[in-house]
C-alpha cells in the first residue's frame, strides 16, 4: 500500500510539474528550484552602500541588483515563489553574521529585525509580506536571540515608488511610514536595561528613501537602529 502512495504521489508531482515546470529561481535552469550555480554566486559579503538619501545610520547591501540575487527577488515578490524565501533569508543571515563579526552591529546576543513597510494592497497581492517572510528566514537560522518585528505600515494611499526619483520619492514617503503598532518593551528599553538594537530590514535599496523615512521613524519611538541591511541594491 505505502509502494502504491508512493507511485501516486510521483504520478501527481510529475503532472504538476508539466504544468508549473521546476526551475531555479535565479537563472531559470530546469529541474531544480535553487541550482548550485545561483546559490555559489549569493555567498558573499556585504558591503556598505551610500544611498543618495541618507539614513543617518549604516546601510549594507548582500548583493549589486542583477543575476541570481535580482531574478530570486522578483521571483518571490511578483511570483509567489514562497520557496525562495529561505534561499534569500539564508543570504541576509550569513550577512548579519559577517558584520557581528566585523563589529559593524552592537555587541549583543539579541537583535530585533524589523521589515521595512510594504503598501497593504501590494503585500496582499504577493501572498503576504515577502520581506518579514525573508527576517523570520533569517531570525530561524541566527537562533532564539533574534527576533522580527514587522512593526511599520505604509499608508493605503500611498504611490508606488517604482520609477520615481529621489526626490519623489522622499515626498511620496513624508508622513506615510509609521508604526500600526507600539514596539516591543524590550526595543525602547527602561532604566534598568538598555534597549535591544533593531536592524531594519528591506530587499531592494535604490535612493534610500523608504530606509531613511523608516529608521527616523523608528528613532522617534524610542528604538536604537543599528544599520539598514538590505539584500541588493541598485
Amino acid at each position: 500500500m505505502t509502494g502504491e502512495h508512493g507511485g501516486v504521489r510521483a504520478i501527481l508531482a510529475a503532472l504538476a510539474d508539466l504544468v508549473v515546470p521546476e526551475e531555479c529561481g535565479g537563472c531559470g535552469r530546469p529541474g531544480t528550484p535553487w541550482c548550485e550555480c545561483c546559490a555559489a554566486r549569493l555567498i558573499d559579503v556585504p558591503r556598505q552602500v551610500f544611498p543618495r538619501i541618507d539614513p543617518g545610520i549604516p546601510v549594507w547591501s548582500m548583493a549589486r541588483y542583477g543575476g541570481p540575487m535580482a531574478s530570486a527577488v522578483v521571483n518571490l515578490k511578483e511570483h509567489r515563489r514562497r520557496d525562495l524565501a529561505p534561499v534569500l533569508g539564508g543570504a541576509l543571515a550569513r550577512g548579519l553574521v559577517a558584520l557581528g563579526r566585523w563589529g559593524e552591529l552592537p555587541q549583543s546576543r539579541r537583535l530585533v529585525l524589523v521589515p521595512a513597510p510594504t503598501r497593504i494592497l501590494a503585500a496582499r497581492s504577493r501572498g503576504g509580506d515577502t520581506v518579514t517572510a525573508v527576517a523570520e528566514e533569517a531570525a530561524a537560522i541566527l537562533g532564539a536571540g533574534i527576533r522580527v518585528a514587522p512593526v511599520l505600515a505604509t499608508g493605503a494611499l500611498t504611490r508606488d515608488s517604482a520609477g520615481l526619483g529621489a526626490g519623489a520619492r522622499s515626498a511620496n514617503l513624508a508622513g506615510a511610514e509609521r508604526l500600526r503598532r507600539p514596539l516591543p518593551t524590550a526595543v525602547i528599553g527602561d532604566r534598568r536595561r538598555p534597549g535591544v538594537p533593531v536592524v531594519l530590514v528591506d530587499d531592494v535599496l535604490t535612493t534610500g528613501a523608504t530606509a531613511a523615512h523608516a529608521a527616523a521613524e523608528l528613532t522617534r519611538n524610542g528604538a536604537s537602529v543599528a544599520a539598514v541591511v538590505v539584500l541588493a541594491n541598485a
